[in-house]
């Protein structure tokens, strides 16, 4: 016992002259070995060459290497057993140990709490495997004795409550040289490294996950494999397809296409009818084609010829196997989603498309129609081309007009066209067939667009018609001086928009046949009126009327005398409601806040129904005066003036995320419709741009020189 109690302090003894020592020579040495390039296989190492220097007089005094773990069992059961004995059943066995259970369950209820919360107990990290092994490797070095001695260390260690390892710990960095003290510095820096989204419940993870950005969640799936389950995870990429898919977000301003507009019609009617299937994931619905065999027809039956010579057990099994492929749609991660719709949009921002030329008319293309892999086209030459999009072919020729076509539009069943020869024709275009024939302008048809059972049609007779196919009522609106060009119905509201080449654009009331209002401001001959979806939101500075390019705007209110109403800038800067505007259309010096104040600017009509639908708050204008107007059709005001084509603006189309012109100067352009900034520029066309098409990865667009050309912004894979 004496001589093992006189070790620590002759070893504490020594380490005073260590210290000494490795302050006079320590820098010496370092230098020393870093300049002749010493080998240094490990830290280990590093400390016994930096630690182990003793002068040749210390050598006699120190003990034998193994005099510390040659200890007998007897002393090592009156020493380190019975600490391990009293202290380890508190700490491996909280709860399961008897005579300990009350006492452990009141000292820590919840033995899965973090040790941070509780810092007397374990901390219930996972072994760092390559540290381990290198742990193993050096210990498999020492002899059985030096195993044995560092064993107990840790045993002891390890037993120990957090009071008795504080007190181990500052002995031990008390008698630490410069190098261990940096060796525990490195090893202690690590240790305090935690990885948060894995130690976080998994919901909490992933709603830290749903603050980054795509570039950062992407990079945060490349930590580990833990990291990457949780940034690939359907709720976190579900909130980023909400935030950018179909709109702008207001955060990072980019927005992402809604691709597939076909598939989630069939995908919206399938839940409709099953009303079950996966949570929290996208399903895409297979072609037909695709889900079962040709021979089966939409009622899971074959034909009679081959349902006889076939047996019972396998005609059931034939149509289960149909009815299994058709209900069940495949799923695909949200990520995934993302990633396609992600694609078209970098495309589209850096102008990467692939381009087709498509060829069939004899004279100029005056109007088309862009959807899914579907295109239709008029021209001149007096003939409607549907087109396959994929195939680049003219799969059908509409033929029956006399004279050029103007306008048309088709939907899934039908095709409406309006031309110079006065008619309007429904076309059956999946066959070629001419349904009817409406002669109800005594001048040309110049623009034709329907919403559900209502059509409405502009002519150079100077008048808007409105056809009912339900009722197979007719009526006409009169108000414009000149060629209406251009109409857009909304069913919802029961309003028409109309433009016209006496530069005006009047909002129509389908009940009362009255004009709700006409809007000013164009100097040119209006020829395309293009509504906004509903998600659109212009900026806070247009709202707030800081653009100061649009003052000369006015908007005439029915019910008046005529006169123009002032803009929401020329009634802010004189002080005055709007003597010229009617009494139901109470302008002040601040916009309207609430639905009920917008309601009451569109008329006494809408103020009397509150159940009515507000007609659609933003259009876009393009016009012969080579602008184009962004408008607020409830207040009358003209938001914002788009400069840039170098002559009149032909045509319009577009959506939430971007809105593309086509102009008589052979330029396509696209535009931002939040900020009116131009994206892009595409020329290549040899006259005027008369129409142009949009759709999420594809753009179109006809001229006079006969052609049309095709931007497709699919990724190559597709």
């Amino acid at each position: 016992m004496d001589s093992y109690h006189l070790a620590p302090s002759r070893s504490t003894a020594s380490f005073g002259h260590d210290n000494d020592a490795a302050l006079q020579h320590g820098p010496l040495m370092n230098s020393y070995s870093h300049h002749n390039n010493h080998p240094r296989d490990t830290d280990t190492d590093i400390t016994d060459q930096n630690c182990d220097r003793k002068r040749p007089d210390q050598q006699a005094r120190l003990r034998s290497r193994n005099s510390v773990t040659n200890m007998s069992s007897v002393l090592m059961s009156k020493t380190v057993t019975p600490f391990l004995r009293e202290h380890i059943p508190s700490l491996y066995a909280p709860i399961g140990k008897p005579g300990n259970h009350e006492t452990a369950r009141a000292e820590n209820p919840n033995s899965k709490y973090c040790y941070r919360h509780h810092p007397d107990s374990k901390c219930r990290r996972a072994a760092d495997k390559a540290k381990m092994v290198m742990i193993q490797s050096e210990l498999d070095k020492l002899t059985s004795a030096d195993q044995q001695a560092v064993t107990h260390v840790w045993s002891l260690f390890s037993a120990a409550p957090a009071r008795h390892r504080d007190l181990m710990l500052q002995g031990i960095l008390s008698q630490l040289c410069f190098p261990q003290l940096s060796f525990v510095s490195r090893e202690v820096n690590e240790a305090l490294k935690i990885d948060f989204i894995s130690a976080l419940p998994v919901e909490l993870a992933q709603k830290v996950l749903c603050y980054l950005d795509t570039v950062s969640l992407t990079k945060a799936a490349q930590v580990s494999q833990r990291w990457r389950t949780l940034a690939d995870s359907d709720a976190v990429w579900v909130r980023m397809c909400e935030q950018h898919v179909n709109r702008k977000c207001t955060k990072c301003g980019w927005g992402l296409p809604l691709l597939e507009r076909k598939k989630l019609r069939n995908y919206t009617r399938q839940r409709q009818l099953a009303k079950s299937g996966p949570q929290g994931r996208v399903t895409e619905l297979a072609d037909s084609h695709d889900s079962q065999d040709q021979s089966v027809n939409q009622h899971g039956k074959r034909p009679a010829a081959e349902a006889e010579e076939e047996d019972p057990m396998k005609k059931r099994q034939c149509i289960a196997e149909a009815s299994k492929a058709v209900t069940q749609p495949k799923t695909r991660s949200w990520k995934a989603v993302y990633r396609d719709r992600w694609q078209v949009s970098y495309n589209w921002k850096n102008s990467r498309y692939k381009l087709s030329v498509l060829k069939g008319h004899e004279n100029g293309v005056t109007c088309l129609q862009l959807d899914d892999n579907i295109l239709a086209t008029g021209s001149y030459d007096t003939t409607i081309k549907i087109w396959n999009i994929e195939t680049e072919e003219c799969i059908r020729t509409l033929v029956g007009h006399t004279a050029g076509i103007r306008a048309l539009q088709f939907d899934d069943s039908k095709l409406i066209s309006g031309s110079l020869d006065h008619t309007i024709k429904v076309w059956n275009w999946h066959t070629g067939e001419c349904l009817s024939t409406f002669a109800a302008h005594t001048d040309s048809v110049i623009s034709v667009h329907f919403d559900g059972h209502l059509l409405a049609s502009g002519s150079s007779d100077k008048t808007v018609k409105i056809f009912d196919f339900n009722s197979k009522e007719t009526y006409c609106l009169k108000g414009h001086s000149d060629w209406v060009n251009s109409t857009h119905v909304d069913i919802k509201s029961r309003t028409v928009f109309s433009a016209s080449d006496d530069t005006t654009i009047k909002l129509w009331d389908l009940d009362t046949r009255q004009v709700i209002r006409t809007y000013e401001g164009h100097v040119g001959h209006v020829q395309q009126v293009l509504i906004l979806p509903p998600e659109y939101e212009p900026d806070e500075e247009v709202l707030n009327g800081a653009s100061q390019d649009n003052q000369d705007a006015m908007s005439v209110s029915s019910g008046g005398s005529g006169s123009p109403s002032m803009s929401h800038a020329q009634i802010e800067r004189a002080g005055s409601p709007g003597s010229h505007s009617s009494s139901h259309n109470p302008l002040s010096s601040s916009l309207p806040r609430g639905e009920e104040d917008v309601r009451h600017l569109y008329g006494s009509a809408f103020a009397a129904d509150e159940s009515r639908p507000l007609p659609p708050r933003y259009f876009m204008t393009g016009g012969l005066d080579s602008t184009m107007r962004l408008w607020d059709s409830a207040t009358g005001r003209c938001l914002r003036t788009l400069f840039g084509h170098l002559e009149g603006v032909w045509s319009l189309a577009g959506d939430t995320i971007r809105v593309i012109s086509g102009a008589n100067d052979g330029m396509v352009k696209t535009w931002e419709p939040r900020s009116g900034k131009c994206d892009a520029t595409y020329t290549g066309h040899c006259g005027p741009v008369t129409c142009v098409g949009l759709s999420d990865s594809l753009m179109a667009s006809g001229s006079e020189d006969g052609t049309i050309r095709l931007h497709s912004f699919k990724p190559c894979r597709q």
